[in-house]
């Protein structure tokens, strides 16, 4: 009797291995990024433009290489966390998944197929409706968009008292992702203007991204904290 077929694994092909740089200077998704952004403000939502792109490279990179990933992860996680909100260009529903599929089509013949697998899955599963942690380059995207709350991300600031979310997002004067390598601790550090929002408000609104950050922690072998105005709440 003959044995079932198995397929081979194949050689993946010769590329050279994705840089933030790299995808920085890519005018294509460049595009995706303004045009995502665009739409996030017809909607009515806070800034979704470079400065977040850029932010949550960084913070998703140096989470990773702080907990003892190597640089090759880092780079994926950096890449991953620059595109993470591009499928925004298209709607705002399952951006996620959108986004990745869009990412895949930019980027499949001049990224091993390996790691594109890695940050698309990335990109697919950072909110936290229908995401989950299932690498550590997700869980750094995950921590690190999370962790971008700023007065600097509101658009209409004469407009707070009618928008949670801005409210929110304004009031926050301050915000760190503290990633202590040797207490494996994640610490959220905000500082709030209570004049602006309460501290309830935050939680009224953050309560779900905050459960899926402490997730992600724990697939990156930490605990995750958050402390606001000095206080230890998580």
């Amino acid at each position: 009797m003959r044995a079932p077929f198995r397929g081979r694994e194949q050689p993946e092909p010769a590329l050279e291995a994705i840089t933030l740089e790299k995808v920085q200077a890519h005018a294509e998704l460049s595009t995706f990024i303004t045009a995502a952004d665009r739409v996030m403000e017809g909607l009515g939502y806070t800034e979704h433009g470079f400065r977040h792109a850029n932010l949550t490279a960084r913070i998703a990179y140096n989470v990773l290489t702080r907990v003892g990933f190597d640089e090759h992860t880092g780079s994926m996680a950096a890449v991953a966390g620059y595109l993470h909100d591009a499928g925004n260009m298209v709607s705002r529903e399952m951006h996620g998944q959108t986004g990745a599929v869009l990412v895949y089509e930019a980027l499949r013949d001049q990224v091993p197929p390996s790691d594109l697998a890695v940050i698309v899955s990335a990109i697919a599963n950072h909110e936290e409706d229908n995401g989950a942690q299932v690498s550590p380059v997700a869980a750094a995207v995950i921590l690190a968009d999370k962790s971008d709350v700023h007065r600097s991300r509101v658009r209409k600031s004469g407009q707070i008292e009618f928008d949670i979310h801005d409210r929110v997002n304004f009031a926050a004067e301050q915000s760190f992702l503290r990633v202590d390598s040797t207490a494996k601790t994640i610490t959220l550090e905000l500082t709030i203007d209570t004049e602006i929002s309460q501290v309830m408000e935050y939680f009224e609104i953050f309560l779900g991204r905050m459960q899926m950050c402490r997730r992600a922690a724990e697939v990156l072998d930490c605990k995750f904290k958050l402390t606001i105005n000095g206080a230890q709440l998580a």
